[in-house]
């Protein structure tokens, strides 16, 4: 019992981990996977963009902005709003 409780506890501190990152649905039209700098809340942080894939990356923690660096420089990008990468550089949708 007691170790069905703790597995339980741990199941829902990972769904809520999850469900309160910041994401980012993306299109990757490069071959190549990209690991990108973020800036959240004052904390640096990375997010990656796996190559020629439509995803979603995530990063933690929550936000409603962050600003992701890629080699054309920083983006400001909201939770949720779609990126496409093309050459290393983020264009937001």
């Amino acid at each position: 019992m007691k170790l069905k409780f703790a597995f339980l506890t741990l199941a829902l501190m990972l769904v809520t981990t999850i469900a309160s990152a910041y994401s980012v649905p993306y299109y990757n039209k490069d071959s190549k996977t990209y690991t990108f700098k973020v800036k959240i809340n004052g904390s640096t942080r990375e997010i990656t963009f796996k190559g020629s894939t439509t995803g979603t990356a995530h990063c933690p923690p929550t936000a409603d902005v962050a600003e992701i660096e890629s080699s054309c420089g920083w983006v400001k990008v909201n939770n949720g709003q779609k990126v496409t990468i093309k050459d290393g550089c983020i264009t937001i949708d």
